[in-house]
């Protein structure tokens, strides 16, 4: 199994310079290449499973989202939205095929991925020539939003690993079942240790403020420049719903089958937000997909 290099690239925000880092499996020379971007509290190391799957077909890349795991973090966290975590994608997606015009350029986007995969797509000319949305859709839930809000927004520490792997446990139970196993690793992935021997997540607090900003006028605005991007899509989708989604309602993913790049919709039993490709079944749908 081929093992991932740890790279970066530098990007910038209006406040200036960060760093974004990212995990690149597979042969560094394929113009094949697989994006994969993790959901608002979560890591590229998420996709471990996916991408070892993967990178016989494919140069997958997987980037911690600025704020998040390896990354910087931003000086400015009004800048944790989506258009900049775009434009950092612009930036990797310009590293990553720089040797030539010949490269495929395909994305797998797990909810606050997905959107910015919807959005690149949009774009004329984009690079992005096929797309996985992983529950997520152009509608959030206010009630899901506003949970995830709250979530975000908790300075947690926890005296010990375990504490904090339980929690981790406990909050992601909509991922549906895992083995011990991958609910440890689920949970490593996204705790880090700090100086005095406590445990917390590996992402800025500070993330939680946009969030907070947000009026009901401006989410109605998100929602209408979300669906004029979804339409805007004309590169083969495939939509997956976890079925007991809070966030991606099943009438917004029937909605969507009817527009834009009219995706495949596939619901995946005894999850809820969101499914999260560890297990064969879910990796073989991402696979046979990609595969066209």
């Amino acid at each position: 199994m081929s093992e991932p290099r740890l790279k970066s690239v530098q990007c910038s925000s209006p406040a200036g310079l960060h760093r974004m880092a990212y995990k690149e499996w597979g042969d560094p020379d394929n113009p094949r290449v697989l994006v994969c971007v993790h959901g608002v509290t979560r890591v590229a190391d998420d996709f471990d499973a996916l991408a070892a799957a993967m990178c016989d077909r494919y140069r997958v890349v997987c980037p911690d989202v600025v704020g998040r795991g390896r990354s910087g973090r931003l000086r400015d966290p009004q800048h944790y939205v989506v258009p900049q975590y775009v434009a950092d994608m612009v930036t990797l997606v310009a590293r990553v095929t720089a040797r030539g015009d010949g490269e495929d350029v395909h994305w797998f986007g797990t909810s606050m991925g997905g959107l910015i995969g919807m959005i690149l797509a949009s774009f004329e000319d984009s690079p992005v020539q096929r797309l996985v949305l992983n529950d997520i859709g152009p509608v959030l839930d206010p009630a899901a939003m506003a949970r995830i809000a709250d979530y975000i927004g908790q300075d947690l520490r926890f005296a010990s690993y375990g504490a904090g792997a339980a929690f981790v446990r406990e909050v992601s139970a909509a991922f549906g079942p895992h083995d011990d196993a991958q609910w440890d690793k689920l949970a490593r992935d996204v705790l880090v240790e700090t100086p005095d021997g406590q445990w917390t997540r590996h992402y800025d607090p500070a993330l939680a403020r946009p969030f907070a900003a947000v009026t009901p006028g401006q989410a109605a605005r998100d929602q209408q420049a979300l669906w004029a991007a979804f339409d805007a899509i004309r590169c083969p989708t495939l939509l997956v719903r976890g079925a007991q989604s809070d966030l991606l309602s099943r009438a917004t993913a029937e909605e969507m089958t009817r527009r834009g790049p009219r995706p495949r919709l596939v619901e995946i039993a005894g999850v809820g937000h969101a499914p999260t490709f560890v297990q064969p079944e879910q990796i073989a749908l991402a696979r046979d997909f990609l595969d066209g």
